[in-house]
């Protein structure tokens, strides 16, 4: 590790970091780095999963029950941190999950609803539920996870798409409006082998429609990403060596889109 703080790719050691979704792949990959990295970290998910992780997680890690798209639940939650820390340095919103693979034509209005609600509503309270505890953070730090379908279409991902689409616009308006204290950037990454791919964790098990193997043929890369794939871009997101760079997509995804 350098010892010139600038050039530090992690928080740093002790930052309260709230990381949303932590149950999930990339969650628990984000959570354990965090940990080893000496942060304070807040993980937060729904109460099943979370239990699931109980005896795997430190006990320097911070379980917190969420409903994150309910209003009163993630307003309960951030009052629990509140009470336990004076200011949040940094939150990684990871929640969201998608539906089986359906054309907007046979799409019900019900699974629209849920995909936005999942991945776009839940970031806007999580957010706004947090700032208060970011305003008084040390240079604290946002970062979405939206995803690549955001921005490369792809047939029967209608509602997802428009979730994590709408999740990158509220970004930008986020990181203007938290300048200059706070910054707020997104990662957009590219199909990750977790159990994501089948639901979501925390989701009953069920096929999404998607092809590993014909996936795995379009990158450029030869293969799909992990969870510590996306980690790496988080930890920089939100640490001191990214000091400069706030309402940004960075992109993830072995070379299958490239800007």
């Amino acid at each position: 590790m350098s010892d010139r703080p600038d050039l530090q790719l992690a928080p740093a050691h002790g930052a309260t970091i709230a990381v949303i979704g932590a149950a999930g792949g990339i969650g628990q990959a984000t959570v354990a780095a965090l940990a080893a990295a000496g942060c304070q970290v807040f993980a937060i998910d729904r109460a099943d999963p979370l239990a699931k992780m109980q005896d795997i997680w430190p006990d320097t890690i911070t379980s917190v029950a969420i409903d994150a798209t309910d209003a009163a639940s993630v307003d309960q939650a951030f009052a629990r941190i509140a009470a336990e820390v004076p200011a949040l340095d940094g939150l990684v919103h990871l929640a969201g999950f998608t539906n089986p693979r359906t054309p907007v034509a046979d799409l019900d209005p019900a699974d629209w609803r849920e995909v936005i609600e999942g991945n776009l509503d839940s970031a806007y309270l999580c957010a706004r539920a947090a700032m208060p505890l970011l305003h008084k953070g040390r240079a604290p730090s946002v970062v979405l996870a939206s995803s690549g379908l955001a921005v490369k279409s792809m047939p029967g991902y209608g509602s997802y798409a428009a979730a994590k689409a709408g999740l990158l616009a509220f970004m930008r308006v986020l990181a203007a409006e938290m300048a200059p204290h706070a910054r707020v950037n997104a990662i957009a990454p590219s199909a990750v082998d977790t159990p994501f791919l089948q639901g979501g964790t925390g989701r009953q098990t069920r096929a999404l429609g998607f092809d590993k193997d014909v996936y795995v043929k379009s990158v450029p890369l030869a293969r799909i990403a992990v969870p510590e794939d996306i980690v790496g871009p988080i930890l920089f997101l939100l640490g001191p060596a990214s000091a400069y760079i706030t309402g940004q997509t960075l992109h993830v995804n072995g070379g299958l889109l490239m800007t």
